[in-house]
């Protein structure tokens, strides 16, 4: 089997269908920041509680992700799929019904596994082994920015619904909404190319269980490097998707509005972090696509130091500088633009150093350290805000682990470590 016998085209229609799966799922998850306000009012709730339901999100989340990519790679991606979407539709339905802290946690378990099962870990080891060596990165890039795409339409989409109804009903709205997106399955069949590499693997006699390729992964020092420098990417998003709207509103309320806002569509201030977290997700479809591009020609590991670097940078500035409407938006468009941008070098440096056949495991692992931090993200925010009722030491603490994954992904080996043979 050689790679030329894999689909030669960049587009494909796996690729359309994953994008179209991890744009509803994204848009959904990136509503949640805006969610904090409302249900805290409605209960009269500390801060720390609904961040608190988030953090366990994102905990479930990463947890989940291996644990569906898995499951994928055993029982076939529509399944791991069906089971994702079926999920989160129940975490979202049922938790319009919460009423209490300690639901809403242990809800946010069922929608964390929910955007597992139609995430990342999932939807880019299809895609990744549907695509050629030369189209890649690229085709990761792209779907990829599906996400970001979906971070544009859906915090703005959920602004407008909460204006209309209560937030229980958006819930609803949400859960029908994906289970909606299963109408792509069928597009998402299993790749011929990839079962016809699987098959001739093993009768080359290099067909290695997902143990052993495990064992030694956890035993390369590269490997753990590229799972601790996630830690920051996670730390860095969580805070931000599930803090910046309320941050935002609460700085900026004493600024009156003026022609920049009306620009934007927004009536006041307190719409403004709804179109700050859009304005991530626009700059950050072309920030992720360049990634993507530039993962093609330039080692992957040095494309993520970098952005770390730059993520350091304008955190650092966006907290030392006065807060105005103009810093939030040129914060936004840089952050905006180095978001996800990671997504497709960490994945792809994944798959060039380990193989396709388990990419998603792998990654699924590397995912849960990225998630682990957007789980102390989200609940640091939440409980330092309570304690000092202000979000400074969060941003400073992003500050510093970015910079820390700046360093860490510098020793890592990029060489292909390939399958060892085995008895047959």
């Amino acid at each position: 089997m050689t790679q030329a016998t894999l689909q030669p085209k960049l587009i494909t229609p796996v690729l359309l269908a994953g994008s179209a799966v991890l744009l509803v799922s994204f848009a959904i998850r990136a509503t949640f920041g805006l969610f904090q306000i409302p249900v805290a009012d409605e209960f009269g709730w500390p801060r720390a509680e609904f961040s608190m339901a988030i953090a366990i999100q994102n905990l479930a989340w990463g947890f989940g992700q291996p644990i569906f990519a898995a499951i994928a790679e055993k029982y076939g991606d529509r399944f791991a799929i069906v089971m994702g979407a079926f999920l989160y539709a129940v975490g979202l339905a049922v938790s319009s019904l919460a009423v209490t802290p300690e639901s809403h946690f242990l809800l946010q378990v069922f929608v964390g596994f929910g955007i597992a099962g139609t995430g990342f870990g999932v939807i880019l080891a299809v895609v990744g082994r549907a695509s050629s060596d030369e189209n890649r990165s690229m085709a990761l890039g792209i779907t990829t920015s599906a996400g970001s795409a979906g971070q544009v339409v859906g915090p703005p989409i959920a602004a407008t619904l909460l204006q209309v109804m209560p937030w229980q009903s958006v819930f609803l709205v949400f859960s029908v909404v994906i289970l909606a997106i299963l109408v792509v399955l069928p597009v998402l069949r299993p790749s011929t190319a990839a079962a016809e590499a699987v098959r001739a693997s093993r009768e080359k006699g290099v067909d290695e269980s997902l143990g052993v390729v495990l064992n030694r992964a956890m035993r390369d020092p590269s490997y753990i490097l590229i799972f601790f420098g996630f830690f920051s990417c996670g730390y860095q998003l969580g805070f931000i998707t599930a803090h910046f709207p309320a941050f935002i509103e609460e700085v900026c309320a004493a600024i009156p509005p003026d022609s920049l806002i009306r620009q934007l569509g927004a009536d006041s201030t307190k719409d403004l972090g709804g179109y700050a977290i859009a304005v991530i997700g626009a700059t950050n479809i072309a920030g992720t696509l360049l990634a993507g591009w530039l993962g093609k020609s330039y080692s992957k590991k040095y494309l993520l130091a970098a952005i770390y670097v730059a993520r350091t940078i304008i955190a650092a500035w966006f907290i030392l500088t006065p807060m105005t409407l103009f810093s939030v938006l040129v914060f936004s468009t840089v952050m905006g633009s180095l978001w996800l941008a990671t997504v497709p070098l960490t994945s792809g440096l994944v798959a060039q150093i380990f193989g396709l056949k388990y990419m998603g495991t792998l990654y699924g692992i590397v995912f849960l350290s990225h998630q682990l931090g957007a789980f102390l993200g989200v609940w640091l925010g939440g409980a330092l805000y309570d304690v000092y009722g202000s979000y400074d030491v969060v941003w400073w603490v992003g500050v510093g682990v970015g910079a820390l994954s700046a360093i860490v992904h510098l020793p890592v080996n990029e060489t292909a470590r390939g399958l060892k043979p085995v008895a047959v």
